[in-house]
């Protein structure tokens, strides 16, 4: 079946500051999803979130590329990625699908999986189903919901994607979660997957996709991987911004209080949700000191 989808043209990716990598494609059941694969060694995946891609991790990738293997894709709908165009084709299962086509194709064993925002309920959920492939977990600002809204800071950015749909500044909204603000260069980064209001449909769908009620249909998936990670022994490290409002600091505590093998939170001072963008070098070295 043909799925209506938007790409990107490469020409809004032509300049791009600090983002030299070359691209790599896969196809997802018809749909090309973008993935960069720096280095070598043990692979270490890397999973973005809402409304992000790869981008976001590009000051992480070079420090961890110099030891290791490092593939950090762009979800369907974001990045470089294909784009449907139809809302309702967005799912938790189709994400978590294409994330775990692409550790397979790849052939991805002894895995580090480190994970942000909707990069965790997937990546956990491919980690935990795919478990012989990963040897160790990084969280980063994520949550995994219990079938309740994650805060109401939450709540308020649900109402205010509902509120502007198409319109949505996603340059902007990235901006709005971080403790040191964007250049001008990097929001307009963020900016460039997204050039029409169709090519917007991957973020207007992931806030209707976090399950804040039992009844949801993400809620009964979420709460299996919640359950599994309750007898994760392998490694885990729990990294946080000190300053993020939106998943604050008790839920990187439950993360820690959940998985036999987690160790922190280990906070970063300065840095809010995308704690990437605030402090990176931080980021990478948790990352690094993590790594066997």
């Amino acid at each position: 079946m043909r799925i209506d989808a938007f790409r990107t043209s490469d020409e809004r990716f032509a300049a791009l500051p600090d983002y030299p990598f070359e691209a790599h494609w896969l196809d997802v059941d018809g749909l090309r999803m973008h993935y960069v694969d720096e280095g070598e060694g043990d692979p270490v995946l890397l999973l973005h979130g809402e409304p992000t891609w790869s981008f976001l991790w590009r000051k992480i990738i070079p420090p961890i590329a110099a030891r290791r293997r490092v593939i950090a894709p762009d979800l369907i709908g974001f990045g470089r990625s294909d784009k449907p165009t139809e809302i309702g084709w967005y799912s938790y299962d189709r994400h978590v699908a294409s994330i775990e086509r692409l550790v397979v194709e790849l052939g991805l064993e002894r895995l580090t999986v480190v994970v942000h925002d909707w990069g965790g309920p997937i990546g956990l959920r491919v980690a935990v189903e795919n478990d012989a492939r990963v040897d160790r977990l990084v969280i980063l600002d994520t949550g995994i919901s219990a079938g309740r809204p994650p805060s109401e800071m939450w709540l308020r950015f649900r109402a205010v994607v509902r509120e502007v749909g198409g319109d949505l500044d996603i340059g902007r909204l990235v901006e709005a979660g971080t403790a040191q603000g964007l250049a001008d260069d990097v929001r307009a980064a963020y900016d460039a997957p997204f050039p029409t209001a169709e090519s917007k449909a991957g973020a207007l769908a992931f806030p209707e996709l976090v399950p804040t009620e039992p009844e949801h249909p993400s809620t009964a998936a979420m709460n299996r991987v919640r359950d599994a990670l309750v007898s994760w022994e392998k490694p885990a490290l729990v990294v946080w911004g000190a300053d993020d409002s939106v998943l604050p600091v008790r839920v990187a505590e439950r993360f820690v209080e959940t998985i036999p093998g987690a160790t922190g939170p280990e906070l970063v001072d300065g840095a809010s949700h995308f704690l990437q963008e605030d402090r990176p070098a931080e980021v990478a070295a948790h990352i690094l000191g993590f790594l066997p």
